[in-house]
């Protein structure tokens, strides 16, 4: 059990940060009632959790040694980042009611969005590999089933609770708050699209 609490230590510590899976659980918690909210929480934890057990097994092996294939990650990463960060800065936010169903929304582009996110960063891959697979080097057999296992349930504690909180608080913002989250979000989105894009452009010239 020690190195199932391990892994949930270095799960927390290592999803925390504000990265682009949390700046998207927060931007959904804000726009979309509590239901849809914790749906699409399920699909990024779902991806992220996958993310972790491909780092775990050693996946970032392969974009080291397929450099073509880490380029097309860049590209369609980075493109797709930055779609998402302009449609954040554009977008203008209202306060929702528990019941309200917004008309513009749709499955497969959130579904799309928490894959992007998780999948098509080929440096968070290669940083989650480096990281994880330290740790499957030093704790084989069980001991590292019980700490990925840790890993996974952090992600699960970690993007739940901040839907949660997202949730319970929105309502005491008002719209100018709620579009100012969404204009922030989208420059800090749009900044991880032009790091991806111009780790493709460094690699291609």
């Amino acid at each position: 059990m020690l190195n199932l609490f391990k892994g949930l230590l270095f799960g927390i510590a290592y999803v925390a940060p504000i990265g682009m899976q949390n700046l998207y659980v927060i931007n959904t918690a804000l726009g979309q009632p509590k239901r849809r909210a914790y749906l699409i929480t399920m699909i990024v934890i779902l991806f992220d959790i996958s993310l972790s057990l491909a780092c775990f097994f050693g996946v970032g092996q392969l974009l080291a040694s397929v450099p073509l294939l880490k380029m097309l990650l860049w590209l369609c990463g980075g493109s797709f980042v930055a779609v998402l960060g302009v449609q954040l800065m554009r977008s203008s936010a209202t306060p929702l009611d528990v019941d309200a169903t917004p008309t513009t929304f749709h499955y497969r582009k959130a579904i799309a969005a928490a894959f992007a996110i998780a999948w098509l960063n080929p440096q968070a891959i290669l940083d989650g590999t480096l990281l994880l697979g330290a740790f499957r080097a030093s704790l084989p057999g069980v001991k590292g089933d019980l700490f990925v296992s840790g890993v996974a349930l952090s992600s699960f504690i970690w993007f739940t609770g901040l839907t949660t909180i997202v949730s319970l608080l929105k309502s005491q913002l008002n719209a100018k708050v709620l579009t100012w989250i969404n204009r922030i979000c989208g420059v800090v989105m749009l900044g991880y699209a032009i790091k991806l894009l111009s780790q493709f452009a460094l690699a291609l010239f």
